[in-house]
Protein backbone atom coordinates (compact mmCIF):
# COMPACT_ATOMS: atom_id res chain seq x y z
CA UNK A 1 0.00 0.00 0.00
CA UNK A 2 1.46 3.36 -0.89
CA UNK A 3 1.06 6.28 1.86
CA UNK A 4 1.99 8.85 0.43
CA UNK A 5 -0.50 8.31 -2.73
CA UNK A 6 -3.07 7.87 0.45
CA UNK A 7 -2.28 11.03 2.14
CA UNK A 8 -2.47 12.94 -1.48
CA UNK A 9 -6.02 11.51 -1.93
CA UNK A 10 -7.37 11.84 1.54
CA UNK A 11 -5.64 15.82 1.72
CA UNK A 12 -7.02 15.77 -1.59
CA UNK A 13 -10.86 16.94 -0.45
CA UNK A 14 -8.43 19.72 2.06
CA UNK A 15 -6.45 20.96 -0.10
CA UNK A 16 -7.54 20.19 -3.91
CA UNK A 17 -4.19 20.02 -6.50
CA UNK A 18 -2.46 21.44 -3.84
CA UNK A 19 -2.10 18.14 -1.61
CA UNK A 20 -0.49 16.14 -3.51
CA UNK A 21 2.48 18.74 -3.67
CA UNK A 22 2.48 19.12 0.30
CA UNK A 23 2.65 15.21 0.65
CA UNK A 24 5.67 15.47 -1.80
CA UNK A 25 7.31 18.47 0.20
CA UNK A 26 7.42 16.96 3.29
CA UNK A 27 9.07 13.76 2.30
CA UNK A 28 11.73 16.47 2.10
CA UNK A 29 11.79 17.28 5.56
CA UNK A 30 13.19 14.29 6.62
CA UNK A 31 16.28 12.59 5.12
CA UNK A 32 17.33 12.41 1.83
CA UNK A 33 13.58 13.10 0.90
CA UNK A 34 13.36 9.81 -1.40
CA UNK A 35 9.76 9.58 -1.36
CA UNK A 36 9.28 7.97 2.07
CA UNK A 37 7.36 9.93 4.75
CA UNK A 38 9.02 9.95 8.40
CA UNK A 39 6.49 11.44 10.60
CA UNK A 40 8.04 10.56 13.82
CA UNK A 41 11.27 12.18 12.53
CA UNK A 42 9.32 15.22 11.76
CA UNK A 43 7.44 15.54 15.04
CA UNK A 44 10.84 14.94 16.74
CA UNK A 45 12.00 18.29 14.92
CA UNK A 46 9.28 20.02 15.99
CA UNK A 47 9.59 19.25 19.55
CA UNK A 48 12.91 19.88 19.90
CA UNK A 49 12.12 23.00 17.66
CA UNK A 50 10.05 24.45 20.61
CA UNK A 51 6.56 22.67 19.15
CA UNK A 52 6.24 20.34 21.88
CA UNK A 53 2.76 21.36 23.39
CA UNK A 54 1.36 21.92 20.07
CA UNK A 55 2.77 18.29 18.99
CA UNK A 56 1.25 16.70 21.93
CA UNK A 57 -2.03 18.28 21.00
CA UNK A 58 -2.03 16.65 17.59
CA UNK A 59 -0.79 13.25 19.19
CA UNK A 60 -3.46 13.46 22.24
CA UNK A 61 -7.47 13.01 21.70
CA UNK A 62 -8.30 16.27 22.09
CA UNK A 63 -8.34 19.32 19.60
CA UNK A 64 -5.05 20.12 17.97
CA UNK A 65 -3.37 23.19 18.97
CA UNK A 66 -2.93 25.79 16.06
CA UNK A 67 0.75 26.79 14.87
CA UNK A 68 1.45 29.50 12.88
CA UNK A 69 3.62 28.79 9.38
CA UNK A 70 7.00 31.29 10.97
CA UNK A 71 6.27 28.52 13.85
CA UNK A 72 6.95 25.42 11.82
CA UNK A 73 9.46 27.36 9.87
CA UNK A 74 11.41 27.79 12.80
CA UNK A 75 11.31 24.42 14.29
CA UNK A 76 12.25 22.72 10.63
CA UNK A 77 14.70 24.87 9.81
CA UNK A 78 14.34 27.83 6.68
CA UNK A 79 17.08 25.27 4.49
CA UNK A 80 14.19 22.13 4.92
CA UNK A 81 11.10 24.49 4.54
CA UNK A 82 12.58 25.77 1.29
CA UNK A 83 13.43 22.73 -0.04
CA UNK A 84 10.01 21.64 0.41
CA UNK A 85 8.40 24.70 -1.32
CA UNK A 86 10.78 24.72 -4.33
CA UNK A 87 9.49 20.57 -4.38
CA UNK A 88 5.91 22.24 -4.27
CA UNK A 89 6.26 24.53 -6.56
CA UNK A 90 5.53 27.54 -4.55
CA UNK A 91 7.34 30.15 -2.29
CA UNK A 92 8.12 29.41 1.69
CA UNK A 93 5.41 31.72 2.81
CA UNK A 94 2.83 29.74 0.91
CA UNK A 95 4.57 26.08 1.89
CA UNK A 96 4.24 27.08 5.49
CA UNK A 97 0.49 28.36 5.10
CA UNK A 98 -0.24 24.42 3.33
CA UNK A 99 1.86 22.80 5.88
CA UNK A 100 -0.15 25.00 9.47
CA UNK A 101 -3.06 23.28 7.76
CA UNK A 102 -2.37 19.96 6.85
CA UNK A 103 0.45 18.66 9.25
CA UNK A 104 -1.48 18.62 12.66
CA UNK A 105 -4.45 16.74 10.75
CA UNK A 106 -1.78 14.49 9.65
CA UNK A 107 -0.10 13.73 12.98
CA UNK A 108 -3.64 13.38 14.48
CA UNK A 109 -4.92 10.72 12.38
CA UNK A 110 -1.45 8.87 12.21
CA UNK A 111 -1.34 9.05 16.19
CA UNK A 112 -3.42 6.41 18.51
CA UNK A 113 -3.08 7.16 21.86
CA UNK A 114 -0.62 10.22 22.30
CA UNK A 115 1.79 8.30 19.72
CA UNK A 116 3.03 7.81 16.20
CA UNK A 117 1.46 4.33 15.08
CA UNK A 118 4.71 1.43 14.75
CA UNK A 119 5.58 4.12 11.55
CA UNK A 120 3.59 2.82 9.46
CA UNK A 121 5.28 -0.46 9.14
CA UNK A 122 2.74 -2.76 8.20
CA UNK A 123 -0.63 -2.75 5.93
CA UNK A 124 -2.61 -3.70 9.28
CA UNK A 125 -1.33 -0.22 10.62
CA UNK A 126 -1.79 1.58 6.74
CA UNK A 127 -5.50 0.26 6.58
CA UNK A 128 -6.43 1.39 10.29
CA UNK A 129 -4.54 5.01 9.52
CA UNK A 130 -6.43 4.85 6.43
CA UNK A 131 -9.68 4.29 8.68
CA UNK A 132 -9.56 7.05 10.90
CA UNK A 133 -9.10 9.24 8.49
CA UNK A 134 -12.58 8.68 7.12
CA UNK A 135 -14.17 9.03 10.74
Amino acid sequence: MDLMKLGRELLGDKLGEGAGGVMDGLTRLTGGGEGALDLGEIVSKLQSGGLGEQVSSWLGDGTNAEVSGDELKNALGEDKVSEMARTMGVDTGTATERLKDVLPSLVDKASSGGSLLDQFSGATNAVEMAKSLFK
